[in-house]
């Protein structure tokens, strides 16, 4: 299907969207000295987005720029790298940044709601599930959510790195259909430097991303196809443009060829709120490797993951827990939750069901990952 096509048959219709508004489209040309900020593009912002409201579109906007706008208003000339200064800036900066957003949706007489998340956050299924809940009572109270990440306590195991990240998880969690990133770049540039206009599968254009971070951003072009990538796995789509374009917002949404739209490959599936945790919000508490026969069960036959095919284990995990399932090469082909800790599955790989009850003393499941509890990945299909 053409790009116009899709643009026009399933953008204009889509009635929840998640938009990552970056850091240097927040502070623009029209940047003032007290944050750093551009007070008229948020106007815009909130302009905007009532627009859509009007037309019944839920909008979860996911906001970077605290730390700029903390920069700005300390005198800094750059963004720290030391962590603790990081943290810092960030606590001045997010005030600020909820100010600028709270007086624009004012005008409208529109409520904003602060939501302040970490990585962390999204490994754990209850917290998940909670964030989506918080933003679907929001919308229903009539509240615009406001997502940044929480940089004044996220260290280094628990951050995203950047916003591109955090929103693409966001919009995996809440369901959303489409995701825009919008920055200073008119889209995702071919070799001669023009927009692509439609991408159908994002692993074969990671080669045309260019290192374009900001003194005060801290995304690039890799990691917004990354984040592309994470949206089109879960069977939705991503939307690369330049959030300066008139009426992005507005246009984009009625099915205008602007910016690089990213869509799920043709045998894609979209994944229910459980399966998205699984195979793509959750980070991996450890890794099972399987033998060939085991791996082409998995991927061609739908079948589950068997003791006998398993050949070793790494990490320190636990029954229930996400386990990244690879093939002998490496390669990840799978992730799933687990019947079995690390110990345990030590014991019982490549024997049979049939054994387990003898060498674990107790009643055994028959699977060490059972199909419904599988999400293969995509590139393994």
């Amino acid at each position: 299907m053409p790009s116009t096509a899709i643009r026009q048959n399933i953008l204009s219709k889509a009635r929840s969207v998640v938009i990552k508004l970056g850091t240097q489209l927040l502070r623009g040309p029209k940047a003032d000295d007290n944050g750093g900020l551009d007070q008229s593009y948020i106007k815009d912002v909130a302009r905007q987005v009532v627009a859509l409201r009007e037309r019944g579109v839920e909008v979860t906007l996911v906001s970077s720029g605290a730390i700029g706008a903390g920069c700005a208003q300390l005198g800094l000339k750059k963004r720290p790298t030391d962590v603790a200064a990081l943290q810092a800036v960030a606590a001045v900066g997010q005030r600020q940044l909820m100010t600028r957003f709270h007086d624009a949706f004012a005008e409208h007489k529109l409520p904003v709601a602060q939501l302040l998340l970490t990585r962390d956050d999204f490994d754990h299924r209850q917290r998940f599930l909670n964030i989506r809940n918080c933003i679907a009572q929001l919308h229903a109270m009539g509240c615009v959510p406001i997502v940044n990440e929480n940089d004044t306590v996220a260290v280094e195991e628990i951050r995203f790195g950047d916003n591109d990240q955090l929103s693409a998880l966001l919009t995996t969690a809440v369901g959303a259909k489409v995701l825009l990133l919008l920055s200073v770049v008119d889209g995702l540039l071919d070799g001669e430097g023009k927009p692509i206009d439609l991408v159908p599968d994002v692993a074969a254009v990671m080669g045309l991303a260019r290192e374009d971070k900001t003194s005060f951003g801290s995304g690039g072009m890799g990691s917004k196809l990354t984040a592309a990538q994470l949206v089109t796995e879960a069977g939705e789509m991503a939307v690369i443009a330049n959030g300066r374009t008139p009426d992005v917002f507005l246009r984009l949404l009625a099915g205008e060829r602007i910016g690089t739209l990213f869509v799920p490959r043709p045998s894609a599936r979209r994944l229910d709120s459980r399966r998205r945790w699984i195979g793509l919000a959750k980070r991996p508490d450890g890794t099972i490797v399987i033998d060939d026969g085991a791996a082409a069960a998995l991927t061609q036959r739908g079948k589950s993951l068997l003791a006998s095919g398993v050949t070793g284990c790494t990490g320190d995990f636990e029954k229930g827990q996400v386990v990244s399932v690879r093939n002998s090469r490496g390669a990840e082909v799978a992730r799933g939750l687990t019947n079995y800790g690390q110990e345990e599955l030590k014991l019982i790989m490549g024997r049979k069901s049939s054994q387990f009850e003898k060498i674990l003393g107790h009643p055994a499941y028959a699977e060490v990952v059972h199909r419904d509890n599988l999400v293969l990945t995509p590139t393994s299909g």
